[in-house]
């Protein structure tokens, strides 16, 4: 029996005009998405998937951006070229979207109740009470625990997980035929990420609705798509079913997306080596003051009783979910944050070293941050960027040494000397995290704190920036402490793993017992939430 497409979309294209300029984003691309079935489009940044997707909605920004050619068809009806009036009817009934970052998607001025209601009041006309007991019986379905008592609460009250559930709520309130998820778990951790593929896919067979599903992720397109459509430069160059696109890929870019994952083992652990950082009992407690006298009630143990050390030349990995304490033990270790228990810097102890006194130390103890668009100064220059740690620790270092040296670290991450006077926004996140890493290396430091510095890049780019520190490493004998949720990055670097959760190490060992023979729930949790080709259940690292 043929099944009649619920969306056909053909030969389309997307022009962009800016003054004199148009650019093409998307090139004549045809695709079609089944009543029931799962369509995912792959590709890395800037290939044109958001795009098409935007186009299906007709959200993209009119005038500005036209269709040069083609269709899109849903049940039958064209999309392209429809007015508002018409579009207001597809939108939030029979179409909806789930957007990347559901913090800048929701309106942080609105409680969870107001803004899941007002899709219920604008598209169904509910009333006040019958629009509570349906955002209540949505919140249930999407997995929100207690939701009486989220009703009152604000976007930012909520974790990440919580919100984008907040968000699936919302795009599910009208009971649509077909679900735009665009990059729907990138900002998450492993655990909820599976969490939220196992909520869609669980939604998707009670309910029937299609999903077109937009994603650089292809361990998520495995889990759940049927079909796959590949893009790069505006172009769908291949497009099958799964199986057929992970085991039999024809085209050249599709068989680097699916070998673009982190590769290559770490340094062999050398626990002879000296030692670059060590901690003790390292505890950052965090006072919870109420009242009128603002009296200290209790803390928030953010960082509790965790013992670390670091190797020249080696890794330490630091896994676990947002909120377990990563980053505030890295910023612990540098100094950046007060802390109780014992720190020493190649030997010497810094605990109660104070920021002033830490100054001379930064030269040597440096951090690459996670968001490199948000790291680096659109209002400087390269040259700038990089060269500001070398003004600060120069000691009298004239320009033309200092030029000399911004263009051989710039050269050390695979950039050229010759950018040094343009800007960060002139740049793909790849180029950004490559001058991140530049600016901390041109002081020539001997530890570097890592922190999620892959997280926000595709996935070629992730196993091109594992190479570069890897690289990096092996020439400087540089020591990494390395904090991801990513466990096949930390996999690729790490030589020793720290697993943590609630402010507490709950394993530690060689990266090869930690991810092969794990010992506690929450790591074996992690772990089949990261590797597995299946989804994990909701409750298997939330209730432990």
């Amino acid at each position: 029996m043929i099944i009649s497409p619920l969306v056909d979309v053909k030969d389309l294209s997307v022009s962009f005009r800016t003054g004199s300029r148009t650019n093409l984003a998307v090139d004549r691309i045809s695709f079609d998405i089944k009543p029931g079935e799962t369509v995912a489009l792959v590709g890395e940044s800037g290939s044109g998937k958001s795009v098409s997707a935007l186009s299906i909605m007709q959200l993209l920004p009119y005038p500005a951006a036209s269709h040069p050619s083609g269709s899109i068809r849903f049940n039958g009806e064209e999309l392209v070229g429809a007015d508002e009036k018409a579009m207001a009817k597809v939108r939030g009934n029979d179409i909806s979207m789930i957007f990347q970052e559901p913090m800048t998607s929701l309106n942080p001025l609105h409680t969870i109740e107001q803004q899941i209601g007002e899709m219920l009041k604008t598209h169904l006309g509910m009333g006040k009470a019958k629009a509570r007991a349906r955002v209540l019986e949505l919140l249930h379905k999407v997995g929100i625990r207690d939701p009486e008592q989220r009703l009152a609460s604000y976007p930012h009250q909520l974790s990440g997980g919580q919100r984008q559930r907040v968000m699936i709520a919302m795009a599910l309130a009208n009971e649509p035929d077909l679900l735009i998820a665009d990059e729907p778990t990138t900002a998450l951790d492993v655990t909820v990420q599976a969490q939220i593929l196992e909520l869609l896919r669980d939604l998707q067979k009670k309910d029937g609705m299609a999903i077109l599903l937009i994603t650089h992720d292809l361990g998520i397109v495995r889990r759940m798509a049927e079909r796959v459509c590949v893009m790069t430069e505006g172009k769908i160059v291949e497009q099958g079913t799964t199986k057929q696109i992970f085991e039999r890929p024809k085209h050249a870019y599709t068989k680097h997306l699916l070998s673009a994952e982190p590769k290559g083992d770490p340094p062999k652990v050398n626990r002879k080596a000296a030692t670059m950082v060590k901690a003790d009992n390292l505890k950052v407690w965090f006072p919870v003051k109420r009242g009128f006298m603002r009296r200290t009630v209790d803390y928030i143990k953010a960082v509790d009783g965790i013992d670390v050390t670091v190797r020249e030349g080696q890794t330490l990995g630091i896994v676990g979910e947002s909120g377990s304490g990563k980053t505030t033990l890295g910023l612990a270790l540098l100094r950046m944050i007060s802390s109780e228990g014992k720190i020493s810097f190649r030997d010497k102890p810094i605990h109660s070293y104070s920021f002033r006194d830490m100054r001379p130390l930064r030269k040597e103890m440096q951090i690459v941050f996670q968001d490199p668009y948000g790291s680096l100064s659109p209002r400087m220059s390269i040259a700038q960027i990089v060269e500001e740690g070398l003004i600060v620790q120069g000691h009298g270092m004239g320009f033309d040494e200092r030029r000399a040296l911004i263009k051989s670290a710039l050269e050390e991450v695979g950039m050229t000397g010759d950018i040094m006077d343009r800007y960060p926004h002139e740049f793909s996140g790849g180029q950004r995290q490559r001058i991140a890493i530049a600016r901390a290396i041109v002081l020539k430091p001997k530890f570097i704190m890592l922190d999620e510095p892959t997280s926000a890049l595709d996935m070629s780019v992730q196993a091109q920036i594992v190479d570069l520190l890897r690289d990096l490493q092996k020439k400087h004998d540089l020591a990494y402490l390395f904090i991801s949720h990513d466990l096949k990055v930390v996999r690729a670097l790490a030589g020793e793993v720290i697993v943590m959760r609630e402010g507490k190490s709950v394993e530690y060992g060689t990266a090869k017992q930690i991810f092969e023979a794990p010992k506690t729930n929450y790591t074996k949790a992690l772990i089949a939430a990261a590797f597995d080709n299946r989804v994990i259940s909701g409750s298997s690292v939330r209730d432990q």
